[in-house]
This record gives C-alpha cells, sequence and structure tokens, in this order.
C-alpha cells in the first residue's frame, strides 16, 4: 500500500480523521496477514515507511506507525503518505531476541 492520507477533513475533528487512517492501515494489515505467505515462508512481515511525503518519508516498524501518524500531524504538515510493503519472512525463535 502506497497512500497519502489527508490529515483534516472538512466537519470532522482532526483527531477522528487520523483514527480513520490508522483504522485503514490495520485494514490493510489484517487483510494481508489472512493470505497464504509464500511457499517456505511462515509468516508475514511489513515494510513500512511513513512522512509528510514519499521523498521526506522514513522507515519505520509497523508499531511505529501510529505515533508517527501524530508525529507529522504535530509538526502542522496537511497530509501524510503511509507505504507498507508485505514481506515474506521466517518465525524468529523466542531465544533469538
Amino acid at each position: 500500500m502506497k497512500k497519502t492520507f489527508p490529515l483534516q477533513a472538512a466537519g470532522k475533528d482532526d483527531a477522528r480523521v487520523r483514527d480513520k487512517i490508522r483504522h485503514e492501515i490495520n485494514k490493510y494489515v489484517r487483510r494481508c496477514r489472512r493470505k497464504e505467505p509464500p511457499e517456505g515462508f511462515a509468516q508475514w512481515d511489513f515494510a513500512c515507511k511513513i512522512g509528510p511525503s514519499a521523498p521526506q518519508s522514513e522507515a519505520r516498524s509497523l508499531k511505529e506507525l501510529a505515533g508517527m501518524i501524530d508525529a507529522v500531524a504535530g509538526t502542522g504538515a496537511t497530509e501524510v503518505y503511509v507505504q507498507i510493503d508485505a514481506v515474506p519472512a521466517q518465525r524468529r525463535s523466542a531465544a533469538m531476541d
């Protein structure tokens, strides 16, 4: 998913608009996780980038996206760019953490 979301909408509170963005991201991730990973892989991992625009986006983990939406909105930006790529991965064992 590569998408630029507006951070303001007429007649809606800005916090609700950010909630809608987070909901759409979570919906996309849930949909990807339901898909069967390719042969030889156990699960999906997600490569994410977020920023005020595509050239200014930074690589972040999936868990950091929700907080980064608020951070980008706090800078006064009018929109936020989100890129999430599903990448097949192996499960990491607890001993590796």
